[in-house]
């Protein structure tokens, strides 16, 4: 791919599906693979509107439940709010820790969402509006101040709610056995290569994300990484 390619791109860096299925299908033959399999680029814009301290909130509540628990117990949370609104921050943090465990919070996460309510209040968590403002790092180093929250929540703020198009999450485990089947690796590969990998991605790594997302409904995905797998094991025989 040549240089004048990737700074026209980063010209206009928008969700765009159409130029984004066509910047990654010229990167490489797999890349090119890959999105003829997958299939058209759907953007996935979950909360267009929300307040950041909502989606952080809502992220925190879902992590390592399965879908139907998190939506019971969020849905719970949200009926502490006033006619039917979303808790505000500092409702919530006029909340006991009794309140919030009520709903079916783990006393770590009922702690965090303590916290992101008083990072709302003080101004570390933006507004929407300010949001809209600030860069991709700028958000991830402010939001990651705040205890619980890691690199990957921000991300998916980024991602799904803020409409970033250059993202690339590499602590996700899904990501990374993206590439590994991408690139047809023995194992799965560090962050470190995932973030060195996508970087001919860019601008459009949330995009690429989003591809690499789907490889494990691909038909072939769990035979390709069963016989890399049975390949590594071999060699250590």
């Amino acid at each position: 791919m040549t240089v004048n390619v990737v700074e026209e791109a980063k010209k206009k860096v928008v969700l765009s599906s159409t130029e984004a299925e066509t910047f990654l299908s010229k990167i490489d033959k797999r890349w090119e693979r890959l999105v003829q399999l997958v299939g058209d680029y759907r953007p996935v814009v979950k909360h267009p509107s929300k307040e950041p301290y909502e989606e952080l909130i809502q992220a925190v509540a879902g992590q390592q439940l399965h879908k139907k628990a998190a939506d019971t117990i969020f849905e719970r949370f949200k009926k502490l709010g006033v006619d039917g609104h979303f808790p505000s921050p500092k409702k919530i943090v006029e909340m006991d820790a009794e309140t919030l465990r009520s709903c079916g919070f783990s006393a770590r996460k009922a702690e965090t969402i303590r916290s992101i309510a008083e990072a709302s209040l003080t101004g570390t968590v933006p507004s929407r509006k300010e949001a809209e403002t600030l860069t991709d790092e700028d958000l991830i180093e402010r939001l990651t101040k705040i205890k619980g929250i890691g690199r990957w929540t921000v991300e998916m703020l980024l991602i799904f709610s803020l409409n970033r198009p250059d993202i690339m999450p590499a602590d996700d485990l899904i990501i990374r056995n993206g590439y590994r089947y991408l690139h047809d690796l023995r194992s799965v590969p560090t962050k470190k290569y995932v973030l060195e990998q996508s970087e001919v991605c860019a601008p459009y790594r949330s995009i690429a994300a989003w591809y690499l997302w789907r490889t494990a409904k691909l038909p072939d995905y769990v035979k390709v990484n069963s016989k890399l797998t049975k390949l590594k094991r071999s060699e250590t025989l």
